[in-house]
């Protein structure tokens, strides 16, 4: 059996961080290792502990979440950080991964996000909330449609250019499955293959893609 993904908790919240716990330690490969109410805490924690993963409020008083998230990545570049955040905008995703996150999750979808999301960066992945993933998808088939992304284009199957799309449209992994009369677990192998060839699937692509479009500053720190 293979070892646990060690979690450090950061959230100011008591109440929800006994949510969470409650939520992650029952899942058979996840472990609670320790907590933190404040950014300077789960800097400490995280040096202390040294977590597989820090599940980090990003707007707790004192030192707040993106600060920790930097700072932890500077000093432990082994432990991988995922935001838990109010802001549903990518604008939030691009400040998460250029402070060296792994992804983030909005407080009101963590129930059905966060588990998977944990796994993917645990994997060295990437975690791209819904509606920022429509939009890069979205600005790639456009700049397929004006001609100047043929090569790559060319590169995803009939099968993945028809997840592509629906993906752009907004459906869900389990409405395009249904679509498609495919598993759920298939169209998400379909999506990394698709976010892989587009050369959006790192945190440091996801980061050179949002400077290049604008959504980030080249000198953001």
């Amino acid at each position: 059996m293979s070892a646990k993904i060690r979690i450090l908790l950061a959230d100011d919240h008591a109440v929800l961080r006994a949510g969470l716990k409650a939520l992650l330690n029952a899942e058979p490969d996840m472990t609670i290792v320790g907590e933190a109410a404040d950014g300077a805490e789960a800097l400490r924690e995280a040096a202390r502990l040294l977590p597989d993963v820090v599940l980090m409020d990003i707007s707790m008083t004192g030192t707040d979440g993106l600060a920790a998230t930097r700072l932890i990545r500077q000093r432990c570049p082994e432990v991988r950080v995922v935001a838990l955040t109010m802001h549903d905008n990518e604008e939030y995703l691009f400040k998460v991964l250029e402070a060296g996150g792994s992804g983030y999750v909005t407080k009101r979808a963590a129930d059905t996000e966060l588990i998977g999301a944990i796994r993917a960066v645990q994997r060295g992945d990437a975690f791209l909330q819904p509606t920022a993933a429509r939009r890069l998808i979205d600005d790639y088939l456009g700049r397929v449609g004006a001609g100047e992304e043929s090569e790559s284009y060319g590169r995803l199957t009939p099968r993945e250019l028809e997840v592509l799309r629906l993906i752009a449209d907004g459906y869900t992994n389990q409405e395009i499955a249904d679509q498609l009369v495919i598993s759920v677990k298939t169209v998400e192998t379909h999506r990394a293959h698709i976010l892989e060839k587009l050369g959006l699937r790192t945190r440091a692509e996801l980061v050179r893609y949002a400077r290049e479009k604008g959504l980030i500053s080249p000198g953001l720190a």
